[in-house]
Formats: structure tokens, sequence, C-alpha cells
């Protein structure tokens, strides 16, 4: 199965950016979609966007016009650049992959992805 791990959270003040990376390991060379999702304390886990089995990005219109999705596929790595930071960003940041070799959209619906990283805190201080 597939493996992801997140890296690149912290602290960043509020205007500034940050570029989160997620690598994935443990594949048997099938296709797959992967997706970045936040989640605050006590909400639902949101899309913020994803790629399909091409590498091509969607976006969740709600951060459009700050964040940018990416992704190598060579190296397997899922990229999240996200500019002009609002506190409202603040959240645990993770990273989702499909099920290899089954259809996937490459949007960021929660319930097309079956494995999870452990996720990376991103705070924004105003």
């Amino acid at each position: 199965q597939v493996q992801l791990a997140e890296s690149g959270g912290g602290s960043v003040p509020a205007g500034g950016s940050m570029k989160l990376s997620c690598r994935a390991s443990g594949s048997r060379g099938g296709s797959y979609c992967m997706a970045w999702f936040r989640q605050v304390p006590g909400a639902d886990r949101e899309g913020v966007g994803g790629t399909d089995v091409y590498g091509r990005a969607m976006i969740a219109t709600s951060v459009e016009d700050r964040f940018i999705i990416s992704r190598d596929m060579a190296s397997n790595t899922l990229y999240l650049r996200a500019d002009t930071l609002k506190p409202e960003d603040s959240a645990m940041y993770y990273c989702a992959a499909t099920e290899e070799d089954k259809w996937c959209s490459g949007g960021y619906s929660r319930n097309e992805y079956k494995f999870w990283g452990q996720g990376t805190q991103v705070t924004v201080s105003s």
C-alpha cells in the first residue's frame, strides 16, 4: 500500500508563504491520484486540491488565488505552495492518495482517498 510522508509545516507570519511536500512510497508502480486536505479541530477535513494520475492539478476555488498544487511524477512527490497566508489557513495539512489503478477524478473529495499521511501543522500568526 502507499505510504505518505508530509513535510514543510511550521509557523508562518500572515502574508507569508509556505511550501509543503508529500513523498509517496510503497507503490506497486500503479497509477493513483493525490491530494491535499486540511483540518482544524472540531471541523470536517477540507479538500484543498488534487492531482490526477497524470499530475494535472485541480484546486479549490476558496484558495485558487493563493495556492498552487504540483506533482513530480518521477519522484512521487506532491507539493503545495501557498502565498499570502492568512490566520484562517492555520490547520493540520494532510496528504492523501487513492488506491492504485482504481479510477479517480483528481479532485479533492475525501471519500475518493484511501491512504493518508500523518499530517503537518501549519500555523499562521497575525
